[in-house]
């Protein structure tokens, strides 16, 4: 038995709410991100959209039809606005408000009240071209962004030709066409939609589980002040570093001199404002292939592989330097940094042995007065 077209749409509209009811509630109040945030605006767009066509002949037929143009251009519009969200900022309002707009005053000319495709043609190039645009954004991901993204590149793309077909066999056989009706018919399109909608739900939630994963895991190997690498983090990278076969390099450990008094004289924003600034001034001078982290407190640690340790100590220096120059009006007055240098001896490191190393020759520079670096190397030829 063949459903009509009403059927189906009552079926579509029920397919959406579902979908936006269960991907709201499971999916973006978990992880409030911007992309599920725009899924969900797709999602209601469609439904209202779809539930618009409803009142196709009848009397409402003069507002519903432009209206649900209108509604499911905005819709395709959401899902270019996520799809770019993941990798860049999204577009801007005006171009999201285009597409509808255009599509609103097509369909208001098309005599929409006796005429059920009024303003068709433009709707059907606006939801292909945004759904595309949506496509590309997806495709411009790192292939490794995730293991979902590519999939929803995919159904994004499928959809969009879909739609751009829909346009040429309207223009070529019109839409009362053997052409149009049997391969692009409105019961065509309301079952391909839900099965569209149904795939990318879900692939959408995946990816947000994905992604808040990914979050967690950032959160629990990051410092949450500075951005650099937390103690546990640093340690578990800097053995795995040096355990490789011939890795040679140099441990520094940082002190912020007089740290206390920043926080005492000015406040603990002016100290938080002084370890982003050291923080910063340590991403910037150091290469890609460096770790750094906060070891605790105003303590940071970093490791240069392949650094022997009078270079790290011309580091720590363009490090200072570069913290001094970073001087601005929200800190009053940035400290100065006391270094520790140890450096990988013969044969398999051993990562405690040479903190500890570090940390000797940090109380050394300390106790010689501060803003300087020592060496540990120094102080095992002292002892000698």
């Amino acid at each position: 038995m063949m459903l009509d077209t009403l059927t189906l749409r009552v079926f579509l509209a029920v397919v959406d709410l579902t979908l936006l009811l269960l991907f709201y509630f499971i999916t973006f109040r978990r992880t409030r991100s911007a992309y599920s945030g725009w899924w969900c605006m797709a999602l209601f767009l469609f439904l209202t959209g779809n539930a618009a066509y409803l009142f196709d002949g009848t009397a409402h037929q003069v507002w519903a039809n432009p209206g649900g143009n209108v509604l499911l251009v905005a819709g395709a519009a959401s899902i270019w606005a996520g799809a770019r969200s993941l990798r860049t900022a999204v577009p801007k309002a005006w171009l999201l408000a285009a597409g509808p707009a255009v599509t609103a005053v097509a369909s208001v000319l098309d005599q929409p009240a006796t005429n059920v495709w009024a303003g068709g043609p433009v709707y059907l190039g606006f939801m292909g071209v945004l759904i595309g645009l949506a496509c590309r954004e997806l495709f411009l991901l790192d292939h490794n962004f995730s293991r979902v993204h590519r999939t929803l590149a995919v159904g994004a793309g499928v959809l969009a030709v879909f739609y751009l077909g829909r346009l040429v066999a309207f223009l070529a056989d019109g839409p009362e066409g053997g052409v149009f009706i049997s391969i692009f018919g409105s019961a065509t399109t309301t079952i391909f939609s839900a099965v569209i909608l149904v795939v990318a739900s879900f692939t959408m939630a995946e990816l947000s589980n994905e992604q808040l994963t990914q979050d967690l895991r950032a959160r629990a190997t990051v410092d949450g002040l500075t951005g650099l690498l937390n103690r546990t983090a640093f340690l578990d990278l800097a053995e795995h570093e040096l355990s490789r076969t011939g890795t040679i390099g140099s441990l520094v450990l940082a002190d912020l001199d007089h740290f206390k008094a920043i926080n005492d004289d000015f406040g603990h924003s002016a100290g938080d404002a002084a370890l982003k600034a050291f923080a910063d001034a340590c991403t910037s001078t150091v290469r890609s292939t460096d770790l750094v982290g906060r070891y605790g407190g105003e303590e940071f640690i970093l490791l240069l592989p392949g650094v022997t340790p009078q270079v790290a100590s011309g580091i720590a220096a363009d490090i200072s330097r570069r913290l001094e120059a970073s001087r601005a009006s929200t800190i009053p007055r940035l400290p100065t940094v006391s270094y520790g240098i140890a450096a990988t001896g013969p044969g398999r490191a051993d990562l405690p042995k040479m903190v500890a190393a570090a940390d000797a020759a940090l109380y050394q520079a300390k106790s010689l007065g501060r803003d300087r670096s020592v060496l540990a190397s120094h102080l095992e030829e002292k002892s000698a």
